[in-house]
């Protein structure tokens, strides 16, 4: 168990009936950008049930990714904390020991849990202190990183092998776990590991894209690939009699790389312009969204777990740390809704960890199987002290169609803004810091003050009796 769980969590209780409470699915691509969908337009690629998806539920035209890259991004999903605050800074960097997850905020109230596909939130070793099942979850078949087909997942933390197009077998081993617990309430986290490259799309789905680039084809077979495997879980869930009343949550974990993914956006993958962390997503929930809607209201990875301990009537554990989302229960279930609190964003600039999911996984399997497995390295702890005065790295704030950026030194301190009016300006080209001077003032303040929190929580503030352990 992780540092201070039973304390925190065991106050968790529900407001409503066991029978009433929801199912919940949280499915994410790797790498897909906000205009890699057919609705958004496409004029190639084929996303026939996520078309169907949107027009059927709740469909996001402001969802965004905690943060420009992927390992971020998750943490923010199970914490409903932007990243930095637990030091997830980049690509392959973990979760910390003593943060609460949605998967033990859900369990501790009666969920059964589980994780298939991606990890990149640390080690898929079961003795890991970051390992999916120290973090919450039941059962769990997890690659280290992005994976490709015929991946090798560490199953409970044994290596197994697996045989298919990568998205078609997470999903299968989701829809056989859940037709085991389909009798108790369940969180299914499946983050699939498409369409990041390389690109390799299999045959059935290459047929569709003959006549692209081989680059492209492979690319958009690999989405089209996601999106019948999406397909497979949506009928899944209506063969095991559970749809109805389950809470399916799809998004990406941060912008496109090609040139066509942004739909018009700025920037992409990497970076805090839009394309970079404006992403799909949409929500089905049969049994409270009767009717398709669209809505333009800012949304955000970190609004998940709020979200979703709402929606299932589990009280927020008590202890719980500062989060950076919001509930948007009362937009998914059809009310007036606008979002009054910002949205901040934050890359600090450190570096990425590579990590290889299959050879790695081939490694752990060679030593498990000949029993000489080495010591697990140490993750997830406050290893060091940050300056609290110094924001280095670029930010930016959002508060309702006004997006301020700040371009920071190498030290954080000196720094420059730009302002912009999403409303009207989509590509941020037209900078309005001199024609808005006390709103760029203002939005200056709000984000050097979110900084602060975030750099606090980041030294361990959030738990003190956790520092250096």
């Amino acid at each position: 168990m992780k540092i201070l769980l039973p304390l925190l969590i065991s106050t968790c209780f529900l407001t409503g009936p066991a029978s009433a409470r929801p199912n919940i699915i949280l499915a994410m691509a790797d790498d897909q950008g906000w205009g890699d969908m057919g609705y958004m337009g496409h004029k190639v690629l084929k996303t026939p049930v996520f078309d169907e998806m949107a027009k059927s539920g709740l469909r996001f035209d402001r969802f965004y990714a905690a943060a420009p890259v992927c390992s971020p991004t998750r943490a923010s999903v199970l914490t409903g904390r932007h990243p930095n605050r637990m030091g997830c800074f980049q690509w392959g960097h973990t979760l910390r020991k003593h943060e609460i997850t949605l998967a033990e905020a859900l369990k501790s109230a009666g969920y059964t849990t589980s994780h298939f596909g991606k990890w990149h939130l640390g080690s898929v070793r079961a003795e890991s202190e970051v390992a999916p099942g120290k973090n919450g979850f039941d059962e769990w078949a997890s690659a280290p990183n992005f994976y490709e087909n015929s991946p090798l997942f560490s199953h409970n933390g044994k290596v197994i092998e697996t045989e298919g197009e990568s998205s078609a077998v997470t999903v299968d081993l989701a829809l056989e776990w859940m037709a085991k617990v389909k009798e108790k309430p369940f969180l299914s986290v499946i983050w699939f590991g498409n369409p990041h490259t390389p690109h390799v799309g299999t045959k059935k789905f290459l047929k569709m894209y003959q006549e692209e680039d081989k680059a492209y084809a492979n690319f958009y077979a690999e989405i089209t690939a996601m999106d019948a495997a999406m397909g497979k879980l949506r009928e899944g869930i209506r063969k095991l009699g559970v749809a109805d009343n389950t809470i399916l949550w799809y998004c990406s974990d941060n912008g496109g790389l090609k040139p066509n993914s942004m739909a018009g956006l700025s920037g992409k993958k990497g970076k805090l312009l839009e394309g970079g962390i404006r992403v799909p997503g949409i929500i089905e929930w049969p049994e409270v969204i009767r009717q398709n809607r669209v809505t333009q209201v800012p949304a955000n990875t970190v609004d998940i777990y709020p979200t979703i301990l709402e929606l299932s009537g589990v009280k927020q554990p008590a202890g719980q740390p500062i989060l950076d989302g919001i509930s948007l229960a009362e937009l998914i279930r059809g009310g007036d809704f606008t979002r009054k609190k910002p949205m901040g964003f934050w890359s600090y600039p450190a570096r990425g960890r590579g990590m290889h999911a299959r050879q790695m996984l081939k490694e752990l399997r060679t030593a498990q199987q000949a029993g000489k497995l080495p010591p697990v390295a140490k993750a997830g702890f406050v290893d060091q002290k940050y300056p609290a005065d110094q924001f280095p790295g670029p930010s930016a704030w959002i508060s309702g169609q006004w997006k301020l950026h700040r371009q920071a030194g190498k030290k954080g301190t000196a720094a420059s803004y730009s302002l912009f009016n999403l409303a009207e300006d989509i590509k941020e080209a037209n900078d309005l810091s001199n024609k808005a001077p006390v709103r760029l003032e203002r939005m200056k303040d709000e984000l050097a003050n979110w900084q602060k929190s975030v750099v606090n929580s980041l030294n361990g503030g959030d738990y003190p009796q956790a520092k250096g352990k």
